[in-house]
């Protein structure tokens, strides 16, 4: 089988950058930011990325592009002779399957809503956001709706040909995404008091930031730092073995940070000022998305054109980093059982399409059940990828790039540093070896307490 690649440099940035863009990009970064003193977290994110983003994501990168192979084959390639690295990667994959279990069902909760809103849903005045949310979530038949023309329909782009599937439909679609946000920022700075809102949210408030504490801030900064790349289950080290040797990792890593953090950051330009404008408390998470900005639109003069392109954009972000995470799912598929794309995409869809209704059936017929430590069906999934798999597998991938057990620094190095670009010093070994674990290591912890 000849082995497949992007056809440009602009199509491997875009895919990988829309694999880390999702859904946490729009809910949580521009709500820590604000609370934990706005440009004052900006600073130790920034700075977390550098020292920790960058150097794990041209890891599992590395590993990838030295392979041209998916994480299990490409861990045995790689291994010493009768070690058994290999193993992470069947984990790494059970990783991405449990991640879109119930990442679907959030991806097709943007759906309904761009639909509900194109539709002239909240054009009702009677429409009261937290009844329509509320609703939703009651109904196993609606949500089970979206989540399956997710599902499908991500399996439909993957099943063609990297090129013609994957790197195709994502170029449009972030593309699309980057066009909606700068619309979406430029309108919100129209609204009055919009001032307010970006004074909130952009400039550094040291007094914020020391009544939420200086340590909580750098925790803080140190966790979104991490996981907005979704580093550690190999769901970045795919693209890793389709890209090309032009430029170094670490310039790559960068360039694919900058990307996420663009739109992260650029969210917040979209949301504090309308809901300064609005008199409206900006929260965290779901209560965000489908309580406070659906309140927000149905106040603003033409809210349900705003409403619509936001949660267009919302379904271009989550969008995204399913087809990604599919690719990875299929071509693992394809190199450990020998199955064709077509195949593949058809087996993977009907799992994947059973293994999200317990999620979808979480919010309703299965309400009464609660896993780890209390948790609801999705936040207990969530909390196994997030808090558990993450974590290790990035130190696994560091302890394996970094010693003579595994691959070592010395290859991984010289992987690394092919092609143009920013360099990684050979002097970074230390750092590589006993630093930057032992910062994985204090995530993983605090992800446990």
């Amino acid at each position: 089988m000849e082995k497949e690649s992007f056809k440009s440099r602009l199509g491997f940035l875009l895919v990988s950058a829309g694999c880390a863009i999702g859904i946490g990009n729009v809910w949580k970064f521009p709500y820590i930011t604000g609370i934990y003193g706005g440009g004052v977290f900006v600073l130790f994110y920034v700075l977390f990325l550098v020292i920790m983003g960058i150097p794990v994501l041209s890891m599992e990168l590395a590993i990838g592009r030295a392979s041209r192979k998916s994480t299990v084959p490409a861990y045995k390639m790689l291994e010493p002779e009768g070690s058994v690295w290999h193993i992470h990667g069947w984990f790494a994959i059970a990783g991405c399957y449990l991640l879109m279990m119930y990442y679907t069902t959030v991806s097709g909760w943007m759906l309904s809503y761009f639909v509900k809103f194109i539709s002239g849903t909240f054009a009702d005045p009677s429409a009261d956001p937290d009844q329509v949310f509320g609703a939703m979530l009651a109904s196993p038949g609606q949500m089970a709706l979206f989540m399956a023309i997710t599902v499908i329909a991500g399996f439909a782009v993957s099943s063609f040909d990297l090129r013609q599937g994957l790197e195709r439909i994502t170029k449009v679609m972030m593309i699309g995404l980057l066009l909606l946000i700068v619309v979406l920022a430029a309108h919100s700075f129209t609204l009055k008091g919009a001032a307010d809102g970006l004074k909130f949210y952009l400039l550094p408030d040291l007094e914020r930031a020391m009544e939420s504490g200086i340590g909580n801030v750098i925790t803080a900064a140190m966790n979104q730092a991490f996981f907005t790349l979704s580093i550690g289950i190999a769901a970045m080290e795919i693209f890793g073995s389709y890209m090309s040797d032009e430029k170094t990792l670490a310039h790559e890593a960068g360039t694919i940070c900058i990307l996420d953090t663009l739109v992260a950051f650029c969210s917040g330009l979209i949301i504090f000022p309308a809901c300064f404008s609005f008199g409206v408390e900006p929260a965290a998470g779901p209560a965000l998305i489908f309580m406070t900005l659906p309140r927000v639109f149905k106040d603003m003069p033409g809210g349900r054109i705003w409403g619509t392109l936001f949660f267009l954009f919302m379904t271009f972000a989550s969008f995204s980093t399913v087809i990604a995470v599919f690719e990875n799912l299929i071509k693992s598929s394809c190199d450990n059982f020998g199955w064709d794309r077509k195949k593949a995409s058809v087996i993977n869809c009907i799992f994947i399409l059973a293994a999200s209704m317990p999620c979808v059936l979480g919010y309703n017929i299965w309400s009464n059940i609660h896993l780890i430590g209390g948790r609801d069906m999705l936040d207990s999934e969530d909390f196994i990828v997030s808090n558990l798999l993450l974590p290790i597998g990035a130190l696994i991938y560091t302890i394996f790039c970094t010693t003579k057990w595994g691959w070592g620094f010395d290859n991984f190095l010289e992987e690394a540093n092919k092609g143009e670009g920013f360099r990684l010093s050979p002097l970074l070994k230390p750092y590589f070896r006993f630093v930057l674990p032992l910062l994985i290591l204090i995530i993983l912890i605090q992800g446990l307490l």
